[in-house]
Parts: C-alpha cells; structure tokens; sequence
C-alpha cells in the first residue's frame, strides 16, 4: 500500500515524510525499515519492496525518496542524467507497490501535476502540503544544514549536523536532506560547486549510506566526517 507525500513546499513535504516514518517505527518496533534513493531505484530492489517479507519479518516500511525528478539534470556534457531506466521502471511498478502488503511512503515534491496525480490515484493516502501565504515558525526542515552545503562551509555543516542529532533528528533524516539538496545543486547550479563537483557530491552521499547499511560505518560519524571533507 503507497502513502504518497508530495507538494510544493519542500520542507514540510520531507519533514512530515519523515515525522511519519518515526511513528511508525515507533509504534511497530519490529516493522523492517528501508530508504531507497532514486538512484537505487531498479526492477530488483523495486521487486524487493513490493514483494519482500519473511518468517521473522512479517511486513516492511520503505521510503522511496524522490524517485522522479521535478525538472531534467544536464550532465557536463549536455546529455540528459534523468534520461535511465529509473523513471520509467518506477512507473512500471507502481501497481505492485499500491497492491503490496508492504508500507510504501512515496516522498515527491514538486512533482509535476500528471506525476502527482498518476500516484494519488495508486495510493492508500495521500499527504499533500503546498506553500501557503502564511508560513509559521517550527522546527522541522533544517534549511541551515541545506544553506551550509550550498555554500560550501564544512565548519557550519558539521555544527548543524550535530545541533541537529543533539536535537534527536534521525540520521537518515539529515542524510536525506543532504541527497536532496546535492540533487538541487546538480539541477540549478551553485557558486561554490561546479557541475561535475555537486554530481560527485551527489554519489558520495549514495556511497556513504550504503556503507552504513552494510554495517561498515556508524551514519553518524559518517556524516561528520562528509561534513569536513567538502
């Protein structure tokens, strides 16, 4: 079954994604937990969401993040990055993940509007948050972690890091935003990073969760650690 949040605004799109996995969890200890990046997205692990479950895992809670980009990144050749299999076999699947047992949260925002509704109309519920004129102060979407990583300031994104797990943010969290904002780097470009730079951001965050899911490092430090080498 497919919980779909999608919007206009960002950060209260990613934020209530991720207040919604915490609960879960929360509330189900032993519920399998997974966060699949669009570039992780294939036929297999795809397959693997919709269908996977066991004798000592009964059901599993993945978090499909972003899985289709709002507008095309270029690569420094001109060549369309977005043009993959990924998009489409995303597509392809989504009447088995709506079908699945499973708890699919499918995070998009700024989807366009065919997009959206293509997947509102799969989803068990969806969770929709625009911009609105009024904005309220709350915490949530760490826009100083994004700013720091735009602007390159590996000191400032090290103490927002840990101002943030201090705070009980959850790794995963802070490493989403950080893969999202990469991603948005390699879209609109930036002052402090070149097109090739923010590309080799982009999969040095890939990299640095796989790590951590294989157990060869603590996400924690590894965040640190990505924080002081940018």
């Amino acid at each position: 079954m497919i919980y779909f949040f999608y919007g206009s605004d960002v950060e209260k799109v990613r934020t209530k994604a991720f207040e919604w996995v915490a609960k879960a969890r929360a509330k189900e200890p032993n519920l399998a937990y997974a966060r699949l990046t669009r570039e992780e997205l294939s036929a297999a692990t795809l397959e693997d969401a919709a269908l996977s479950g066991g004798l000592f895992v009964s059901r599993l809670l993945v978090l499909i993040d972003d899985p289709l980009p709002a507008t095309p990144a270029v690569s420094d050749e001109g060549e369309d990055e977005e043009k993959d299999v990924s998009s489409s076999v995303f597509e392809d699947a989504l009447d088995a993940l709506a079908t699945s047992d499973n708890a699919i949260l499918i995070l998009a925002p700024k989807l366009a509007s065919a997009k959206a509704k293509k997947i509102a109309a799969k989803a068990k519920v969806e969770y929709r948050f625009d911009i609105s004129t009024v904005r309220t102060a709350a915490r949530g979407f760490n826009g100083n972690l994004a700013n720091a990583l735009e602007t390159r300031s590996r000191e400032k994104l090290w103490l927002e890091i840990n101002r943030a797990l201090i705070a009980g943010d959850a790794p995963e969290m802070l490493h989403g935003l950080l893969h999202w904002k990469a991603r948005d780097l390699m879209a609109k470009g930036s002052r402090a990073w070149q097109p090739r730079e923010s590309r080799r951001l982009s999969l040095a965050l890939i990299e640095l969760l796989q790590n951590a899911r294989r157990g060869n490092a603590d996400l924690s430090l590894s965040l640190e650690r990505f924080a002081l080498s940018i």
